[in-house]
């Protein structure tokens, strides 16, 4: 029989409420024991202890010195920030992101840095029938992507180097850049110039465009791309794609608290 229909709850759902029993009893109180923490939460005092000691190596709980006092570190508190973050950022985005589909028709995406890979926030689709297909939570690489390579090219270069150097490089076009090597050179061009681009090398007949989005600090926290079958992008408007999308990041960096948008 298993779990459910004995009314049980499987180990790994009981295990993620024991977890959230303990974060959320430091949370209320500062400071607790793991007597205390046991007491609280109605669990043995040893696997209190272990569930402590994974929270304490992911950074989640610290221990005053050699006693048995636990409490939170900031770190909810920063995945909690990363969050409304993204909400004020959407929120912000949405308008300017709806202006450039009126503007260009095609499909208007807001990507954000996860690990080693963009995911994408937010999305406009494309007014034609021929779109590219995407979703919004979909993860893509850094290093095939325009809104990968404007979220790493205004990053300080050795955090960008530890970043790559969690990448498997993996070649999806013949276009794919194969190398951080090659990859870092490039982010030097799109730093330079003010956008990123994809030139089929993500998905063959699509090409892509991207631009930076700052916080109130001047940190990148998004790229904004247009995105275009190769069939409707024309060399010639690529300079207007590349403005419109600055007019827009600029906007949105403002509304977040930057005013010194670099173009």
């Amino acid at each position: 029989m298993s779990s459910a229909e004995n009314g049980k709850q499987p180990d790994s759902v009981s295990s993620v409420l024991k977890v959230f029993g303990i974060l959320q009893a430091l949370g209320e109180e500062r400071d607790h024991s793991i007597t205390e923490l046991a007491q609280r939460v109605m669990m043995s005092k040893s696997t209190v202890y272990r569930f402590l000691q994974t929270m304490k190596t992911l950074g989640y709980v610290t221990q005053e010195g050699e006693s048995e006092k636990y409490s939170l570190t900031l770190k909810l508190f920063e995945l909690g920030a990363k969050a409304l973050q993204n909400v004020d950022l959407i929120r912000s985005a949405d308008l300017q992101m709806r202006e450039l589909s009126r503007l260009t028709r095609e499909t208007v995406h807001l990507g954000a840095l996860e690990e080693e890979s963009i995911v994408y926030i937010h999305k406009i689709d494309s007014l034609y029938n021929l779109r590219m297909y995407s979703r919004i939570g979909r993860r893509n690489p850094l290093y095939s992507t325009a809104i990968g390579k404007v979220l790493l090219a205004w990053r300080d270069r050795e955090e960008t180097e530890e970043i790559l150097r969690q990448v498997e490089f993996r070649r999806s076009t013949p276009n794919t850049l194969m190398s951080a090597d090659a990859l870092l050179a490039a982010l030097d061009e799109v730093k330079a110039q003010g956008y990123g681009e994809d030139n089929e090398e993500q998905e063959e007949g699509l090409r892509c465009l991207a631009v930076p989005v700052f916080d109130r600090f001047g940190v990148v926290i998004a790229g904004l791309s247009l995105s275009f079958p190769t069939i409707r992008f024309s060399e010639e408007a690529r300079q207007d794609y590349v403005e419109m999308l600055q007019r827009a990041a600029r906007t949105i960096s403002s509304e977040m608290g930057f005013h010194a948008y670099p173009f």
